[in-house]
């Protein structure tokens, strides 16, 4: 698997310490706040939001939504699919979307208004990579890991067809890999 990355982008000491950081920063802004539900959008956010519950020092519930908007494709269809909704409702509750990667937007727009439907106290993002220059909508995300470069990257749950997420960094894959 590390043959197919041409380089690291972010190596594992250094997600260790960002997610710390965000998850002290969410800390501090929901101190005194009830029912903080995190929702990790899978299957990509699985690993970053693991990390970042545990930096969260506060109370909190878990969930997860599955959507679909890439299928086995290196691009976005701009069609976004629910595949698993959540298991508790959200009403009334904080609600932390824990992302992978903002990219396009698309599916963080649709997420945001779809949960946003359903009458949570509040709705944020916390996205661990942020691709400037390639969203197609206006996202705005309270909590950024990182700008990552627009190169196909992998690695700590992010994947090329349903490999590469137990790469324990985050690296741009080779294009002769994916073309």
């Amino acid at each position: 698997m590390h043959e197919d990355v041409k380089e690291i982008l972010f190596t594992e000491e250094e997600l260790h310490a960002r997610v710390r950081a965000m998850g002290e920063q969410i800390t501090a802004d929901y101190a005194g706040k009830e029912r903080l539900i995190v929702i990790s959008v899978l299957r990509g956010a699985a690993i970053f939001m693991a990390d970042l519950v545990r930096e969260i020092k506060l109370p909190l519930e878990m969930d997860f939504m599955a959507v679909s908007s890439y299928g086995a494709g290196v691009k976005t269809s701009g069609v976004v699919n629910i595949v698993k909704d959540l298991s508790t409702p959200i009403e009334g509750k904080h609600v932390l979307i824990a992302e992978d990667i903002l990219d396009s937007g698309l599916t963080l727009d649709y997420l945001m208004k779809t949960l946003g439907n359903r009458n949570p106290a509040s709705i944020e993002i916390a996205s661990l990579l942020h691709k400037r220059g390639t969203q197609k909508v206006d996202i705005t995300c309270k909590y950024v890991g990182f700008d990552c470069p627009d190169e196909f990257i992998v690695g700590y749950g992010l994947d090329y067809a349903e490999r590469y997420r137990n790469l324990p960094y985050i690296g741009v894959l080779k294009p002769e890999v994916y073309e």
